[in-house]
């Protein structure tokens, strides 16, 4: 079996311009331009990127049409997952994907499937409805779909999403940032764990690896900026002097590796 690499990314944030600071005077697309060509330059070229949701900080049309220039500069596919900033309809309109079957016909709903070299990835939709945000949940449909890929026989399976659905020993990011009904999720998956590699998600703004069964669940950092998830936080605050970040994920036979890598800000990007 050949092997296939990726680079997971998350959590943009992109503002209407390049020049739109964040509310703690972060300016999230400088760090997403960087990223661009920090990953264009790696030794390893990447199969595809793939972008776990939060492409924007708001549905701002102006913030996705800056999106498709800045990661139009890729020299390698990108794939995006709905987060809970996100606006559906403007991620599948105004972000061209790499080749993938849509498994949903749901206007509200962006979940698909796409092959590389033999290995099969599965984006999942965990936006919920608005009055439960920031927590997440999957429809029955999406657990449909869950369960007819997550059969015990089968190519080996990666699955991405935006929330995580375990508890992070984090007091607020536990009460806030979960899937209602990930425990669901999780003993729907089971059956799959023999050939299921990692279940990959953003959200967290930090890069954190959960094992549960034999399935391991994998988050990572911010493309600008970190929240704090220390055990005994009760509030929500950002780590800032936590560099941006991306995974490099080598899936190998038998074997999968997930390297974290940090780069720098932008000088004169940075906070206030």
């Amino acid at each position: 079996m050949a092997k296939v690499y990726f680079v997971h990314i998350s959590d943009t944030h992109i503002g209407p311009t390049a020049v739109s600071p964040d509310h703690h005077g972060v300016f999230p697309w400088p760090c997403a331009d960087r990223l661009v060509d920090v990953i264009n330059d790696l030794p390893v070229q990447p199969d595809f990127v793939i972008h776990t949701g939060d492409v924007a900080y708001d549905a701002d049309p102006a913030a996705y049409e800056l999106a498709a220039v800045t990661f139009a500069r890729l020299n390698m596919p990108i794939y995006y997952v709905n987060g809970n900033h996100d606006g559906v309809a403007l991620l599948r309109e105004g972000l061209p994907m790499g080749p993938k079957t849509d498994l949903s016909d749901d206007p509200d709903t962006l979940s698909y499937a796409f092959e590389v070299k033999g290995e099969r990835f599965l984006v999942l939709d965990t936006r919920g409805p608005d009055d439960i945000d920031p927590q997440g949940s999957l429809s029955e449909a999406q657990l449909a779909v869950a369960r007819a890929e997550a059969q015990p026989d089968g190519p080996p399976l990666t699955i991405f999403m935006h929330h995580p659905i375990w508890p992070l020993n984090s007091e607020w990011m536990d009460a806030n940032m979960l899937v209602q009904n990930g425990r669901l999720l999780h003993s729907i998956l089971l059956p799959a764990r023999g050939r299921l590699r990692a279940v990959f998600h953003g959200h967290v703004h930090q890069p954190m690896q959960t094992l549960r069964d034999g399935i391991l669940y994998s988050s990572v950092a911010s493309a600008y900026t970190q929240f704090a998830a220390w055990p005994g936080d009760v509030t929500v605050h950002h780590a800032f002097e936590d560099d941006p970040g991306f995974s490099f994920v080598h899936l190998l036979p038998g074997q999968t590796i997930i390297h974290q890598h940090t780069f720098s800000r932008p000088e004169g990007r940075s906070v206030k």
